[in-house]
C-alpha cells in the first residue's frame, strides 16, 4: 500500500507542476520557487508531515519535500538555539541531500563523456 500512496501522491504532484508549465505563462523555474514554497508552508501549518507520513517518497523526493524539510529544519533549530536556528536550520536540515546531490554530479561528469546538444 505504501507504494501506491507514494505513486499516487509523487504523480499528482508532478503532474500539477505539468500542468503549472503547460497551461499557465509560469516558467519551470518559478513552479520549483512554488513547490519549495508550498512545501514551506504546508508544513509550518501542519499539513505536509501527515502527507509526507502517508505517502513516504512520493511526498519528500519531490521539491515540496525539500521545503518540508527546510522548514522541518529551522523549526528544530529554533526550538534549540533560538531565533540564530532560524537563520542556520534549513542548511543544516539539507546539507547532507544537497552535498550528495553536488558529489553525484561531480561524479557523473567525470565518469561520463558529454555531446553536443546541436
Amino acid at each position: 500500500m505504501h507504494y501506491l500512496w507514494a505513486f499516487l501522491v509523487g504523480g499528482t504532484l508532478c503532474v500539477a507542476g505539468q500542468l503549472l508549465i503547460d497551461l499557465t505563462n509560469l516558467t519551470p523555474a518559478r513552479v520549483l520557487v512554488l513547490y519549495v514554497t508550498s512545501g514551506v508552508l504546508l508544513s509550518a501549518v501542519g499539513l505536509y508531515g501527515p502527507l509526507a507520513e502517508l505517502a513516504g517518497a512520493g511526498a519528500t523526493v519531490p521539491l515540496t519535500g525539500f521545503g518540508h524539510l527546510l522548514a522541518q529544519g529551522v523549526k528544530r533549530a529554533v526550538d534549540e538555539q533560538g531565533l540564530l536556528g532560524a537563520l542556520t536550520g534549513g542548511g543544516a536540515a539539507c546539507a547532507a541531500g544537497v552535498a550528495a546531490s553536488l558529489l553525484t554530479g561531480v561524479a557523473a561528469s567525470l565518469l561520463t563523456k558529454s555531446h553536443d546538444q546541436n
